[in-house]
């Protein structure tokens, strides 16, 4: 319909261009221009029909994302947070679906939930598993499901955050360590082993995260050891002072305590100085991790797909029935997990 519509639009153009041409003398006075008014109100027109067709697709999109449901990977890369990477995930597919629109305001709200599985540091990059829809409830599976980091870490430097962002606080030799005398102490960090969390962490004191207290120069206790495990721990690559790590781990592991943890072992200190998550649970930074050119609606259905099969039966979601999205209005629910039950955060944005 569109097309034969255009047709005709296109048809009474060349009518008018033809009726401007100078006829032969003795047709020249029979022949009549198509009035200016004429050409405007088809133009008129052909603009409203554009602009009917723009909403009714920005309305089947809204209602595809309104529909998605499960759990998928995006690669996050250096500099923002993860919290920050998942506003401008949420903000595209909004922008894509034209919602919210001035022209829904006095429909019914319905909200779209969006988070994460697992707060990688801002300047960490790799997989970061998002849950959309009800796949937000199984995102606290993600925090405990096992996860592999490849760490870049540096001798003979101590930092405040105990990654290379942070302020030097010790400086110590390193000169005589060999990669046998790293190979030899790894196994100590392997299997069930007690870890100390970093001071500058997502972990909460009275509701607020350690991280911000540190940033405001107020004095943060460390938290006690805690239970972590360590599913295979091995040294990649040693050209001192940088040694590279292979660490497969459990849930509410820092690598960044462990590359502290490595340097005072062996008498001396280290920090990360890269730090790439190259798995979570099932997905992969090769496999599954969608660079952010491919965030949109359509990428993200074919992804969420692809990943069912890759969850355990239990988790398995059912396909949920698409809503009515011209009679709804998208509000966003925002949705953090820390690294330890009964912290989560929840933000409201619409």
């Amino acid at each position: 319909m569109a097309a034969a519509q255009a047709a005709v639009v296109s048809s009474s153009s060349l009518e008018t261009d033809r009726a401007l041409v100078p006829e032969t003398a003795g047709t020249g006075a029979a022949t009549a221009a198509t009035p200016p008014a004429t050409a405007a109100a088809a133009a008129v027109a052909a603009a409203a029909r554009t602009g009917s067709e723009a909403r009714v697709s920005k309305a089947a999109l809204a209602t595809k994302l309104l529909s998605l449901s499960g759990v998928f990977a995006v690669h996050k890369p250096k500099g923002p947070t993860s919290a920050e990477l998942l506003n401008r995930l949420k903000e595209k597919l909004l922008a894509e679906a034209g919602m919210p629109s001035p022209e829904w305001t006095k429909r019914k709200k319905q909200t779209l939930k969006i988070g994460h599985g697992g707060t990688l540091d801002s300047a960490a990059r790799g997989v970061l598993v998002v849950g959309i829809g009800r796949g937000t409830k199984m995102l606290t599976s993600m925090l405990s499901g096992s996860k592999r980091y490849i760490a870049i870490g540096e001798l003979g430097k101590a930092t405040d955050t105990l990654d290379s962002t942070g302020k030097v606080t010790e400086e110590k030799p390193y000169d005589k360590i060999t990669q046998e005398d790293i190979e030899g102490i790894l196994q100590k960090f392997t299997g069930n082993i007690m870890q100390v969390p970093p001071l500058y962490s997502a972990l909460k004191k009275d509701g607020q995260r350690l991280s911000t207290l540190m940033k405001r120069g107020e004095v943060v206790e460390a938290k006690p050891a805690r239970p972590v495990t360590v599913y295979s721990l091995s040294l990649q690559k040693f050209q001192p002072p940088f040694f590279t790590l292979d660490v497969e781990c459990g849930g509410g592991f820092y690598i960044r305590s462990l590359v502290s943890d490595i340097g005072k072992e062996l008498s001396s200190c280290a920090n990360v100085l890269e730090l790439t998550r190259t798995k979570q649970g099932p997905f992969t930074l090769e496999e599954h991790a969608l660079p952010e050119d491919k965030w949109t609606i359509d990428d993200i259905a074919q992804s969420l797909e692809h990943c069912s099969s890759l969850l355990p039966a239990e988790l398995a979601l059912k396909k949920s029935k698409p809503e009515e999205s011209n009679e709804q209005v998208l509000s966003c629910e925002y949705i953090t997990l820390s690294e330890t039950k009964g912290e989560d955060d929840v933000i409201k944005t619409s």
